[in-house]
């Protein structure tokens, strides 16, 4: 019987601090690669309320003024550690904090401007994200 039934609905927190810096993990999950924090969407949720809890668990940040910036299908694409097929929700949010705490799950991070993002090895979903806030926010 195969790991996964279903497509896995996920959410991207894109979290920009006060100086509009964005937020960029680096994960054993996308090896070689700069994502943003985020995470499945647990049963009951909406997809704002899965993305305020995985910011959370996976960055100790508390976020706001939560912003929908595409949807986009992530289909056994072997970028990712294993074999998934996930629809990516990605929204744009605020942070007041500066506090970055790291689970398990992030080696790393930094905060950069979103046109500097753009010069970093990005997984090829959160460049897409990227570009596409950038062309709302120009």
């Amino acid at each position: 019987m195969p790991d996964q039934i279903f497509p896995e609905p996920t959410v991207g927190a894109f979290i920009f601090n006060r100086q509009g810096e964005l937020l960029l993990l680096q994960s054993h999950k996308w090896p070689g690669r700069y994502i943003v924090p985020g995470g499945h969407v647990e049963l009951g949720e909406t997809l704002e309320q899965a993305l305020v809890r995985e910011t959370k668990e996976e960055t100790g940040l508390d976020v706001h003024s939560i912003e929908f910036i595409n949807f986009q299908q992530f289909i056994y694409d072997p970028a990712f550690w294993k074999k998934r097929h996930f629809i990516f929700f990605d929204y744009a949010c605020k942070t007041d904090d500066a506090n970055v705490i790291l689970n398990d799950e992030a080696e790393g991070y930094v905060w950069v401007e979103p046109h500097q993002a753009l010069t970093l090895e990005l997984d090829r979903y959160t460049r897409c994200s990227v570009e596409e806030w950038s062309k709302k926010h120009a």
